[in-house]
């Protein structure tokens, strides 16, 4: 981060300083009000400020406020030896976002601009991706979001096929968004205006199935009270849309192979042949050439249907997408709520396989929304399933320490070398190490590093 150092105690500014930088903090040193207000505008801003209330000039608070007015989303931290209720209240109410009484520990300063930054991170991630979502709105259709190469393929041929009177054959696994391609082909075309009228073939036994996709007549069938229109009839001038064909039993096959030869048909338990225009959809979730070889599928309806394929890929080929479709999810479920998603979730989101595709996806969003509670976060625990068998594939399969933790020994080790160099002169492993000699008294104390047993310590 780059941090601006407000403080006018030169033992604690150098200190401090020497500290941020150790951590690997750009710094920028003001020692009273004015040069600190002065370097508020200075371009790249700084990401956070620390400064002392008590300060040459207007004082510390002067800072905070101006520091507010240019962002009001840098944090500000406050150090003090004059610690109040009072101030701390009037701070807060201000804008900053912590509050530290002299003495403190430099430690206790980076492990705030730690968190900070890690707060700053997930807010800059978060806003990445409703960018990212933004930008994704042009290239994507209506209702349906991805960026994916492969996604960028199926609007391509939405966009060319829905302008045209073919038949659409979408293939997919379940849960990857036949119903809402079939939606978008039918919104794009010329017959917008119309119905679009969707009907389920695996949902429904043969008799009842039949009577939804003709109609039927009143008495056709027991309760059948009155005359009904069927969904071929209620889509004319609009689109078809049958989902599940694979699931159409056989002798329905014929008959609709006829309907959508000539668009004509008889009601169940009628004899008038009546007509209707319409444009066919159909999906799949097996492939229908496979069907025709096993014999569950009829050929010659095969090659009615299979007119333009549109083949839609499942969730865990489409890179990229995951992160675009769980902030739509969440702007959708969430209520007008900001949730926000590590990035380490969001990696082990990635590298989940989602059997259930964006459905299960769609899912696990309002899961974790409804378990958050209060709560501003959702939780990996949440969004992926308990189930060992799937969990295992997203969970990284190499333990991988702490960076914290490698650093630490890094450093110990590193420090060692300099202090047998230099036989155990403090002084000159602290030059030779570009630190202060206070950076390195404190870094032999907190490692527990004995300089006497590398020369004489001087």
């Amino acid at each position: 981060m780059r941090v601006l150092l407000a403080e006018d105690e030169v033992t604690i500014f150098v200190t401090l300083r020497d500290a941020l930088e150790d951590a690997g903090h750009e710094v920028i040193g003001a020692t009273d009000t004015a040069s600190a207000l002065k370097a508020l505008e200075l371009e790249p801003a700084a990401d956070a400020v620390v400064t002392d209330v008590r300060m040459p000039g207007e004082g510390g608070l002067a800072i905070l406020d101006r520091a507010m007015a240019l962002d009001p989303e840098r944090p500000v931290l406050l150090m003090t030896g004059y610690a109040t209720v009072d101030d701390a209240v009037d701070a807060m109410r201000r804008g900053a976002v912590d509050y530290i009484q002299k003495p403190f520990r430099n430690e206790a300063v980076l492990r705030r601009l730690d968190t900070l930054s890690r707060v700053s991170d997930l807010e800059e991630e978060n806003r990445e991706l409703r960018e990212k979502l933004a930008a994704a709105g042009p290239t994507g259709i209506d209702g349906i979001i991805g960026s994916s190469d492969a996604m960028q393929a199926v609007f391509d041929r939405v966009r060319t096929v829905a302008a045209t009177e073919a038949t659409v054959e979408i293939e997919g696994e379940s849960g990857t968004g036949k119903e809402r391609v079939a939606r978008a082909i039918h919104d794009l075309s010329p017959r917008r205006d119309g119905p679009f009228i969707a009907l389920g073939c695996g949902a429904l036994p043969l008799d009842l199935l039949e009577a939804e996709l003709f109609g039927h007549e009143k008495g056709a069938f027991t309760d059948a009270k009155q005359a009904r229109r069927g969904r071929v009839e209620l889509a004319d001038g609009g689109t078809l849309f049958l989902d599940d064909i694979d699931d159409m039993p056989l002798p329905l096959q014929v008959k609709l192979l006829r309907v959508l030869q000539e668009r004509q048909f008889e009601r169940v338990g009628g004899e008038e042949t009546l007509s209707s225009d319409f444009r066919v959809v159909v999906a799949t979730k097996v492939p229908l050439r496979n069907l025709v070889r096993e014999g569950g599928f009829r050929e010659d309806l095969f090659y009615r249907v299979h007119v333009v394929p549109v083949a839609l890929p499942p969730l865990r080929e489409r890179r990229g997408d995951v992160p675009l479709l769980l902030q739509a999810m969440i702007e959708r479920h969430g209520g007008g709520r900001a949730f926000e998603v590590t990035r380490s979730t969001l990696k082990m989101l990635e590298r989940y396989a989602w059997p259930g595709n964006v459905r299960e996806l769609e899912n696990s969003v309002q899961r974790a929304i409804a378990l958050a509670g209060g709560g501003a976060r959702l939780e990996a625990e949440d969004l992926l399933p308990q189930d060992g068998r799937w969990r295992s594939t997203a969970e990284v399969q190499v333990e991988v320490r702490p960076l914290r933790e490698v650093t630490r020994e890094c450093e110990v080790e590193h420090i060692k070398v300099a202090l047998e160099a230099t036989g155990g002169h403090r002084s000159q492993t602290a030059e030779l190490l570009g630190i202060s000699r206070k950076v390195l008294w404190e870094k032999l104390r907190d490692f527990g590093i004995d300089p006497e047993e590398s020369g004489d310590g001087g």
